[in-house]
C-alpha cells in the first residue's frame, strides 16, 4: 500500500527551521548564562583580592610604623645609656673593678674577703664651722669657691668591708696597708669577733673607708693594680 503524505514540503521545512532556531536560542541563552555567571564570579574574585590587598597594605603600613617606632626606641635607648655610661662616670670616678683589686692586692697572707658593700650619699653640711681668723676666713672662701661642684661629683663613697683572718694581727696589718692606699681614707675597724669553722677558730671583721674624692687614676696606676690582682683569685 503505498503512503501518500498530504503535508506540504514547506510546511516541514518551516517546521525544522523553528525547531533548530528554538535550539540555537537555547544554546545562546545557556551560553549567556554561563559568561554571565563566568563575569559575576570574576567580579567577586576581583573584589576578594581587593580586600586582602587593602588588608594587606594596612597590615604593612602598621608594621612600617611599628619598625619606624622600634627605630626610635633604639635611638633613644643609645642616648639613654650614654647618660647612664656619664652619669657612673660622674658616680663613679675610680672603676669598682680597680676598687676591689686594690682591696684583694692589700690582703695579708691567709685573710679573705667575705662581703664588700659600696654606698653613695652626699657629704654632711659643713657650713656651720667656725673661723677664728681673718687668714681662716680667708681660706674657708677660697676652698669654697673651689668645691662648687655638681651634686653627682659631691657624693661620698662608704666602702663596708667584711672578712676572715686568723688573727687580729692580720686585721690589724689589712687596716694600716688599707689606710696607706692612695684610693681609700678613714679606715676604722666597727667590730671583730670570734668566728669557728669546723675546729678552726677565726676572727670575722668588719671594716669602714671612705674612697677619696680627689683620686685620679692614670692608665699606668690602673695596669700596675691590675697587674698585681692577677695573682689573687679574682680575674679583673
Amino acid at each position: 500500500m503505498v503512503n501518500i503524505n498530504f503535508v506540504p514540503d514547506d510546511y516541514i521545512q518551516n517546521n525544522e527551521s523553528k525547531r533548530t532556531n528554538l535550539m540555537y536560542l537555547i544554546l545562546l541563552v545557556v551560553v549567556m548564562t554561563a559568561l554571565g555567571g563566568s563575569f559575576v564570579t570574576i567580579k567577586i574574585r576581583q573584589r576578594a583580592c581587593r580586600a586582602k590587598e587593602n588588608l594587606i597594605n594596612t597590615r604593612m603600613a602598621k608594621m612600617h610604623e611599628a619598625i619606624q617606632q622600634f627605630d626610635e626606641l633604639q635611638v633613644k635607648k643609645r642616648a639613654m645609656m650614654k647618660t647612664a655610661l656619664t652619669t657612673a662616670e660622674l658616680l663613679e670616678p675610680v672603676p669598682r673593678s680597680i676598687l676591689l683589686a686594690s682591696l684583694t692586692n692589700n690582703l695579708p697572707s691567709g685573710v679573705s674577703l667575705v662581703n664588700l658593700t659600696l654606698l653613695q650619699k652626699e657629704p654632711k653640711n659643713s657650713s656651720h664651722v667656725s673661723v677664728s681668723s681673718k687668714y681662716k676666713a680667708t681660706q674657708a672662701e677660697k676652698n669654697a669657691g673651689q668645691s662648687r661642684l655638681s651634686p653627682e661629683q659631691m657624693l661620698e663613697t662608704l666602702i663596708e668591708i667584711e672578712g676572715m683572718a686568723p688573727s687580729d694581727l692580720q686585721v690589724a696589718s689589712y687596716i694600716e696597708r688599707l689606710s696607706n692606699s692612695t684610693l681609700m681614707d678613714n679606715v676604722a675597724l666597727v667590730e671583730s669577733k670570734e668566728h669557728k669553722i669546723d675546729d678552726g677558730t677565726f676572727r670575722q671583721f668588719k671594716l669602714t673607708a671612705m674612697l677619696k674624692n680627689d683620686v685620679h687614676l692614670t692608665k699606668n696606676d690602673v695596669e700596675t693594680i691590675r697587674k698585681k690582682a692577677e695573682g689573687t683569685i679574682w680575674n679583673f
